[in-house]
């Protein structure tokens, strides 16, 4: 009897390390697979964050040695009017790109699928602007903006009205870049929405047309709920995107008039690179990747309480 119990328990014990033995393969499998992506991922994601983070509490010219401060450059933003200018400024692009971008590319998106001749036209127009290059959109409007001899002073004069000083004047010039941005950016919205509205079932449609629906309500009723996935993916890439904005900014402006269209990375840009106060620069920076990330953060919660509860949108 006994010989009988320690041979199960063997067996038991044999059995229990084979199921360990498979785990750590599994692991260490998994681990080697995943080992190059995270290796990367540190290097070029993760060692540059921290390094920013690091820089933030030196004084530093980015040549010479650099000097502990603290929280110095953090105390600093905080009494900087041109910080919080350049903040203000890009809660504008962040409004803009969520509420204007968004829509529009859901609209258009809407568009290509209306029984319309020629309608395969516009599905290669609207995306043009979203191939160009940055800079040569940015060079492109900065012509059509000018105030002599640009293209939409020439077609306001036309029409009896006097020039504008689109990029001259403080008080247009922020809404004069957000109008290209959005130009520029809601064809990309308006394919992922497409690609949304592809994956609906015909049938649901289908059902509602027999319950005698009309357009709007299969809008409201299927199309807009079945998208919310796409909205929030929507809403975190406009967010972040607004947040981490240069380029069109840069180009058209630099930062100008009087600060009147500056945002955080060209704040940023100009502290570390043309006053070589790295220090504070890097301090601009990771408030901008905290910024970024607490929005996500939000967005993504919102989104886990809205499946938890159960509703569509």
């Amino acid at each position: 009897m006994e010989t009988e119990l320690t041979a199960s328990k063997s067996k038991g014990m044999k059995s229990k390390r084979k199921t360990i033995d498979k785990k750590v393969k599994k692991t260490i499998t998994i681990s080697l697979f995943i080992a190059p992506a995270l290796i990367i991922y540190s290097l070029y994601v993760i060692y540059p964050i921290l390094t920013t983070l690091n820089y933030s509490f030196f004084e530093w010219n980015g040549i010479s040695d650099k000097v502990f401060i603290g929280l110095d450059n953090y105390s600093k933003m905080l009494n900087d009017d041109v910080f919080w200018l350049s903040l203000k400024n890009n809660a504008w692009v962040v409004l803009a790109s969520v509420f204007i971008q968004i829509p529009l590319g859901l609209l258009m998106a809407l568009f290509l699928f209306a029984p319309i001749r020629g309608i395969r036209f516009f599905n290669g127009i609207y995306f043009i602007p979203f191939l160009m290059s940055t800079v040569a959109v940015g060079i492109l409007w900065r012509l059509m903006y000018d105030p002599i001899n640009g293209t939409i002073n020439q077609l306001i004069n036309f029409l009896g009205f006097e020039n504008i000083a689109w990029l001259s004047d403080k008080n247009t010039a922020i809404f004069s870049v957000l109008l290209v941005i959005v130009w520029q950016f809601a064809p990309f919205y308006m394919i992922l929405f497409k690609a949304g509205i592809v994956g609906i079932s015909e049938e649901m449609y289908e059902a509602a047309d027999i319950d005698g629906a009309n357009y709007l309500q299969k809008f409201a009723k299927i199309t807009l709920p079945l998208l919310a996935p796409t909205i929030v993916t929507s809403s975190i890439l406009a967010i972040v995107g607004s947040l981490k904005s240069f380029d069109l900014f840069y180009i058209m402006t630099g930062g100008g008039p009087n600060h009147g269209t500056e945002i955080l990375g060209t704040y940023m840009y100009k502290q570390a690179f043309v006053n070589f106060n790295m220090g504070y620069g890097s301090a601009i920076a990771f408030v901008m990747f905290i910024l970024a990330l607490v929005v996500v953060i939000i967005i993504q919660y919102l989104d886990y309480y809205r499946k938890k509860k159960g509703d569509l949108l």
